[in-house]
């Protein structure tokens, strides 16, 4: 993979530490993926910022995803916060997905396995275009960018949803 340019890209990211997931879990991984590809590759400009790359931290906050930007200057950039009701069905869909492929892989079932991820990764590409749209007027970013970020949002949401998962 190249790395993109410095100043467009994520030098680190940060999740609620508290938040706890099973290992072995397809929930577990794809946090772990998620954050490493983010700080490998991304494609993450907040306009009106060229001085990246960027320290980002994501958490739930009164059922609103805020992101804490700060750039490589150490200056904090505007706090941004989103509602969560546009991603309600898209979580719900991926909570669904998550226990279903637990299962399979559970009772050794490769073709239901990958009938799952296939559904899995429609469901990324739908979250990760909900994010780009929502984010157009604040944040560049790429498709791939967009779908970690989609994750992470998942992996948050269920920290702050007793009983989802």
């Amino acid at each position: 993979m190249t790395r993109k340019s410095n100043s467009t890209t994520i030098k680190s990211i940060h999740i609620d530490n508290s938040l706890e997931t099973e290992q072995g879990t397809l929930i577990a991984r794809d946090r772990e993926i998620a954050l490493r590809d983010l700080e490998r590759e991304s494609h993450f400009h907040p306009f009106n910022d060229p001085t990246g790359p960027y320290d980002v931290s994501l958490t739930i906050e009164e059922n609103r995803l805020v992101f804490r930007i700060e750039n490589a200057n150490g200056d904090k950039l505007p706090m941004l916060v989103l509602s969560l009701k546009p991603y309600r069905r898209l979580i719900k869909d991926y909570f669904i997905i998550v226990r279903s492929y637990d299962e399979a892989v559970r009772d050794g079932k490769p073709s239901r396995i990958e009938a799952i991820d296939m559904g899995r990764r429609g469901l990324h590409n739908e979250g990760a275009g909900l994010l780009m749209e929502r984010l157009e007027d604040k944040i560049a970013m790429d498709e791939d960018t967009a779908r970690r970020l989609f994750t992470l949002i998942c992996v948050l949401h269920s920290a702050h949803t007793p009983g989802l998962f």
